[in-house]
């Protein structure tokens, strides 16, 4: 399975799965209908379905316009989000396997940046996991429908995936995330190589997806409540904070709102 970032709107990625063979495709999260279906065109391809992972309207804005521009096709979603995913004809629940592009996935249940979001994780070919705007690289997504130990919940199951699985996540957040991630852990030499690598990359106007489970476990605040340093950096700013995880996460998603 080919994959390839499209970029949408000012900072957001979708993404088209191709079988190159057959020229099979499916998009996860059509912000905009007008870029994809023209990339789609541009490549030859035939687009069979949609995957959603949930409902703002800068991941599903371009459903209805794709769905009425090719009949029949699949739309992909969680069904707790059944009155909020436009043209949604494929609920999933998590764990719930999946087909697309003759490829299998399974859907898996995130929710917290809203009540209803999906990862879609795929191993043959990959492994890969479309994790919307729950896991980023260096951040997790902002708490608008859930709590931060569900978030907690959350980010554990996708560091559960193969350190190798690859993180295809909803937006170019990377360097400005990286920079928080450095403000907390200034000594983490994994973070402070992944930043200059990510600040290359950006001046060339090269996407910094994917990222990699592993990556992210060496370098995600958001995944390293238990680090010595940052918990040290949190408490030299804030002493009365419990020395606890969900405190320590509570914390770094407060300070990331502000950065």
């Amino acid at each position: 399975m080919e994959i390839v970032p499209v970029p949408l709107l000012s900072d957001n990625y979708g993404y088209l799965l191709i079988d190159p063979d057959n020229k099979r495709a499916a998009i996860v999260d059509c912000s905009e209908a007008a870029p994809v279906l023209a990339e789609v065109t541009r490549r030859g391809l035939r687009l069979e379905a949609i995957l959603s992972t949930h409902h703002h309207y800068d991941h599903i804005g371009g459903n209805e316009e794709v769905a009425r521009a090719i009949p029949g096709i699949r739309v992909l979603g969680s069904r707790a989000d059944l009155q909020r995913v436009p043209a949604l004809t494929d609920p999933l629940a998590d764990g719930e396997e999946l087909e697309v592009i003759g490829r299998r996935g399974r859907a898996l249940f995130i929710p917290a940046h809203t009540s209803g979001h999906l990862a879609y994780f795929f191993a043959q070919d990959g492994p890969d996991v479309f994790t919307g705007d729950t896991l980023f690289a260096a951040r997790c997504g902002r708490l608008f429908e859930g709590s931060p130990a569900q978030m907690m919940q959350s980010l554990a199951k996708l560091a559960a995936l193969p350190d190798a699985t690859r993180v295809w996540c909803g937006h170019e957040y990377t360097e400005k995330n990286l920079r928080f991630a450095h403000h907390l852990e200034p000594a983490n030499a994994d973070i402070a190589a992944k930043l200059a690598r990510v600040e290359a990359q950006r001046k060339e106007g090269r996407p910094t997806v994917p990222s990699t489970i592993g990556e992210e476990k060496r370098t995600n605040p958001f995944l390293r409540s238990e680090s010595a340093e940052l918990r040290r950096t949190l408490h030299e700013r804030f002493p009365e904070l419990p020395n606890d995880a969900v405190a320590v996460f509570a914390k770094t998603r407060e300070l990331k709102d502000n950065f």
